[in-house]
This record gives C-alpha cells, structure tokens and sequence, in this order.
C-alpha cells in the first residue's frame, strides 16, 4: 500500500486484483519512479475515458489491494463500473491493465562505453572478492523483479554504535539487468572458486597467456556463465589460472605492458555493459596493467570507469591504502592518464568491535576524497554463501550484506 503524498488530498480505498497483477504493478511503477497510487490513478482515468465492452480480466482467487486516490475518484469510478456492469474488482484489474499497456518496461540503458570497475588493494584479507562479486551480482539482477536496497542516507547510521541493522532504511528497486563479466585476477582464484567455478588447467589458455601473447585461442572461449535464475544470463566469469603467478616475470618483456590487460580484454568489450577486475593483492607489474585498464579513454563520460578500493575499519589498511594510492599516482604521472577514484568501500564492519572499528570507520569517513561508498558488515551469510559455493544474491538475497551490495551498485554505476 502507498500512503497520500504530501499536500495531495486523497481517501483510502479497498478492493482487490489478482496477485500477478498486484506484483506487476508494482514493479512497473518502480521501474518508471513513480507511487503506485499514481499509477492506479492514472489507470482509472484512461479506463474512464475508454469505451465499455473491453476484454474481461480473470480475477479468481484475487487478493486484497489497498491505494490512496484523489478525493471523489473512487466513488466516480464505483459509477462508471455499475454503468458498465461490470464489478469494481473487474474495473479496477481492467484500468490496472490498461496503465501497463499503455507504460510499457523502460529498456536497459547501455552505457556508450563499457563500465570498468578495477576492484583492488595491496592487503589481502579485506574482502575485494566478495566485494568484487556482490558488486557484479547486484548489477546483473533481474530488472522486472523487485529487489532490497538499503538507502544511502542509511549509510550515515552505521556510525552509531547502538544502531540496529533491522532500525536502517529501505526500498524495493528494479534489478539494474546489465551484461556482467567478472574477471578473477588473482592467481589464487578466490572469485572462481566462490562462485562454484573450476580454475583454468596450466596446460590450457588463461588470461595470463593472452596478456603475454602466448594464447592459442579466444579468450571468450574460457568465459563462463553464472547460472542462477536472478541473473538471466547476465552474469558470466572469466575464471582464474595458478599461472598468473608468473605474470610479473611475463610481462616484464612484453611491449606496452601497462595495456596488455586492456589488449586481452578488448575483444569481449562489446558483449558486456560492465567488467568488474578482481585484483591480486599486489602492487606489481599486474597492478599496473590492472590500473591502465580503468583509466577514463578519449569521450568517456567521468565515473563510467575508475578505481574502487576496498579497505577495513582497522589501522593496517590504512598504511596498504597509501601504499596503493602512490603506486597509482605514480603511474598517472608517469603516463598521463584520467584515472578517477569510483570510491572506497569499508568491508568486514563490526561496531562491536569497539572503538578501533568506529574511529577507523570516522577516518575513512572523513577522507572525504575519495569518499567512501559503501560499508558492508561482517556477517555470517557471506561466509556461508562462501562455503556452499553459491552467489551472495542469490544464497541470501535480503541479508544486510546484500541490501548494502545493491545500493554499493547504484553508487557507482
């Protein structure tokens, strides 16, 4: 139910739709940001303007639906139904079907250029592959289902140590529906193996021999598809190699080296709204090849494509993070790139941890640029998602973790 939006004078009314109805309605209103109370209104008002006579709805097993609409509305359209002969549940399903014919699913906007997100810090242990993964999940979510988001005003609360995650604020959203490519760059392939996938044989391609100019076929051939009903098709894998180990020693004799991840990668662009580089915890050869490939290109809109650092609420991220933005400096000096800071994401957050987690938390806080964009929690359902080998948003799709993923999504998208 919708409540009356401010300073519009409207009466609640009670009747009912069937429950597919309902659920379209629902989402369809979501997708074109508009209340369901507008929707409906706007409904009975085309279904009043058209002629009587129009195709019956089945309406058996209809449940109970309530709206706000403007005053005198309903009793008009109550009118018209018994003019018509017709019940109100039968008017009203008609008038509902009527809106979504005439508004129709927005499509998919795809970016111009494809969205580049290299996920890194030199620390291990932060979480950049959840991060990595839970970023590309939320943004391959179905976008004619509804799906949980925590608010971004909610972020601040997060601050307070006797906030509860259950008191945080929250919306029902479309899924975002883009093309998805995670690239597992790690040579320990945590991504690949999380998501319940099979590193790449030594003895085969990866994406190692490609940047080095030693692969013997496409690398579209090692890709590999998510199948989970959520994502549609949406979501693929490039898995990892152990042999990614050796990148560094490889690539210290490849020509142009900086853009050997970006060579490798080029010919899959076109298939994908969004690739998403789960990074080694390195500040090697590999890192700047990984770097590179995020920087913005000739008529690139700002913050299509950028850096995304992952950090924890304690004192030793704080020395990798600087360690990680000198490197990045660097190689921006050196090489003249626009390279932008999507943002910094606070992982593994527990204010019960006391002051070091809620001090740390402020720090980062106040850094302001890059701001931070998003403070996941350390719950347990990653670590069982982990476990069982399944998506995050698809194992626990309304865990805090999640909500906190989607609206991380949203924020740098």
């Amino acid at each position: 139910m919708t409540t009356p939006s401010d300073g519009d004078t409207r009466e609640k009314v009670v009747s009912k739709l069937p429950a597919a109805m309902q659920r379209d309605l629902r989402v369809r209103a979501a997708q074109h940001g508009i209340d369901i109370q507008h929707a409906v209104e706007a409904g009975i008002d085309a279904w009043r303007g058209l002629g009587a006579n129009l195709p019956r709805i089945e309406t058996t097993g209809a449940k109970s639906f309530s709206t706000w609409l403007p005053a005198d509305q309903w009793e008009d359209f109550r009118s018209d139904c018994t003019a018509r002969g017709v019940s109100l549940i039968q008017g009203l399903s008609q008038s509902v079907q009527v809106w979504l014919e005439k508004n129709p699913a927005p499509e998919i906007q795809r970016p111009v250029v494809v969205k580049r997100r290299v996920v890194c810090n030199q620390k291990g242990g932060v979480g950049k592959t959840a991060i990595t993964a839970g970023v590309g999940q939320a943004l391959a979510e179905d976008s004619d289902q509804l799906h949980r988001v925590r608010i971004s005003k909610a972020l601040a609360a997060l601050l307070r140590e006797d906030e509860e995650p259950s008191l945080l604020e929250y919306e029902d959203l479309p899924g975002l529906g883009l093309r998805v490519l995670l690239v597992d760059f790690d040579p320990q392939c945590h991504l690949t193996k999380q998501l319940g996938l099979t590193p790449l044989p030594l003895n085969g391609d990866s994406l190692t021999k490609h940047m080095a100019g030693e692969a013997k076929g496409p690398l579209g051939d090692l890709v590999v598809e998510v199948t989970e009903d959520r994502f549609g098709g949406r979501l693929h894998v490039l898995p990892a190699c152990t042999d990614a180990f050796l990148l560094d020693v490889k690539l210290s004799g490849v020509r142009a080296r900086e853009a050997a991840l970006e060579r490798a990668l080029a010919p899959l662009e076109a298939d994908y709204d969004a690739i998403l580089v789960d990074c080694p915890p390195s500040l090697g050869l590999s890192m700047d090849a990984a770097v590179y490939y995020g920087r913005r290109r000739p008529g690139e809109e700002p913050g299509n494509s950028g850096i995304l650092v992952v950090v924890q609420a304690e004192d030793s991220s704080a020395d990798a993070y600087d360690l990680l933005t000198s490197q990045i400096e660097d190689l921006i000096n050196d090489m003249a790139l626009e390279l932008e800071y999507l943002g910094i994401v606070v992982n593994h957050y527990d204010a019960r941890r006391g002051y070091i987690a809620t001090s740390s938390l402020q720090s980062w806080m106040d850094l302001k640029d890059p701001r931070v964009v998003g403070v996941i929690g350390d719950l347990k359902e990653q670590k069982e998602a982990v476990r069982v080998k399944q998506p995050l948003l698809a194992y626990a799709p309304n865990c805090d973790q999640a909500v906190a993923l989607r609206a991380l999504a949203r924020e740098i998208s």
